[in-house]
């Protein structure tokens, strides 16, 4: 069951979002090994097509971005290598993902990560009235807008779910 009474301290996602004067609500659930979006969006009552997940992948050349992708969505890598000009693009392995974001699998946010890196959304996303994203840490997501995504992360729209 979500818990609203559960407070979770700053994380490098929130520091970065108040500096860049972004208005987000927090919104705390139980953290489930391998629930992903389904089980978050089940404990606080959003479709989880609503709750976007933050997949950090790697270019031919292993170098990191990130894509935002609507939860009950995948990524077609083929797709998305071809909407961004790559050979191909594969998913991190969980160490190699960490060591570029800073989080851990499960709690990673496209905000305040260790080191830039390019940052794609599903173009779908963005017509979205409001989202969830994953606020650092694991049972931790934050609604905001979508344009925010946009405005202050510098997302780019593609068109690569399946």
């Amino acid at each position: 069951m979500a818990r609203k009474d559960k407070h979770v301290s700053e994380t490098p996602a929130t520091q970065w979002l108040r500096v860049a004067g972004v208005a987000f609500t927090a919104h705390v659930y139980d953290y489930v090994d391998h629930g992903g979006t389904a089980e978050s969006a089940r404990q606080l009552g959003w479709p989880e097509h609503a709750v976007v997940k933050t997949l950090v992948m790697q270019n031919e050349r292993g170098e990191p971005l990130i894509v935002l992708m609507h939860g009950d969505r995948q990524v077609s890598t083929k797709n998305l290598a071809r909407a961004i000009g790559a050979k191909s693009v594969e998913p991190c392995k969980p160490e190699v993902a960490q060591r570029h974001s800073g989080y851990l699998v499960g709690g990673t946010s496209p905000f305040g990560m260790r080191k830039p890196m390019p940052v794609y959304v599903e173009d779908t996303v963005l017509a979205l009235p409001e989202l969830l994203i994953n606020g650092g840490r694991r049972g931790y997501l934050l609604g905001l807008q979508p344009a925010v995504l946009v405005a202050v992360l510098g997302a780019q729209p593609v068109r690569c779910a399946i």
